[in-house]
């Protein structure tokens, strides 16, 4: 069964987080208040490709991490919450209306699994199923349709699913104006994971332990702690995400941080 769960953490990381950069049709433009949010810490994106080869224990650890309650920490990094503009209430009720209209339509899973949606190893037990679309990921990677998300998020109930919520990703590399763009910060946070210490070939079991010094729970939080144990350090993990929840009422539910933590 460990084998198995492993393979679906790789899995489901290189579809979800190892998105291509983004090119024409969004502004590119770094943003120097973007490694500021609220547990920002400071990273270099060109030490994480796009090969999923590079280090697949990263992915395998990063995803095991989630599969628990998220802490927020030194390997969690969120956008800060900015006052309100005009129009972002607007915005942000538009991105909630095409994922309840998403919504609707997935409410039987089976319609998602017709249009290309995909379960990542169904027999491996896991609190969130995430149903992928991998030309979503794709398009979210160089644009952003709120009526395409990258995964349908669903609770196993008996032999089906039930619909819980609907997740965007957005490329690792962007600023935060850019994800502004997407969906306003004054109303949403994303997040993204970072300060991962990969561990040495001779020791990747180790990620799975508890009180491990590897991985996105990990005791090490620097890339000179992880140098002197022999590990690879990736100053950012997978891209941007975030969820949102249709079926609830209230701002802070529909975008809940914590809810989000949990289903990660």
């Amino acid at each position: 069964m460990q084998n198995r769960t492993v393979i679906l953490l790789v899995l489901l990381a290189s579809v979800f987080w190892q998105q291509p950069s983004p090119v024409a049709g969004e502004s590119q433009t770094a943003d120097p208040q973007s490694t500021q949010g609220t547990n920002a810490h400071s990273h270099d994106m060109s030490t994480m490709t796009q090969d999923q080869s590079a280090d697949g224990s990263a992915a395998m650890g990063a995803m095991h991490s989630m599969e628990g309650q998220m802490d927020m920490g030194p390997h969690m990094k969120m956008t800060d919450l900015r006052p309100a503009r005009t129009g972002d209430a607007e915005r942000a009720q538009a991105v909630v209306d095409s994922a309840r209209k998403v919504a609707a339509h997935y409410l039987d899973y089976r319609s998602a699994l017709s249009d290309g949606f995909e379960i990542f190893h169904p027999e491996v037990p896991q609190k969130i199923y995430h149903f992928v679309n991998r030309a979503y990921a794709r398009e979210a990677a160089v644009s952003f349709n709120a009526e395409h998300p990258t995964a349908l998020l669903y609770e196993k109930h008996g032999d089906g699913y039930n619909l819980v919520g609907i997740m965007y990703t957005a490329p690792k590399n962007f600023s935060e104006e850019q994800l502004d763009q997407r969906i306003p910060l004054s109303i949403a946070q994303w997040h993204e994971h970072v300060n991962f210490c990969a561990p040495p070939p001779d020791r990747r079991s180790e990620i799975l332990a508890t009180n491990s010094q590897f991985g996105l729970k990990g005791s090490i939080t620097t890339r000179q702690a992880c140098d002197a144990v022999g590990g690879t350090f990736h100053p950012v993990v997978f891209n941007w995400m975030i969820h949102v929840y249709p079926f609830e009422k209230d701002q802070k539910s529909i975008w809940s941080i914590e809810r989000q933590h949990d289903d990660s």
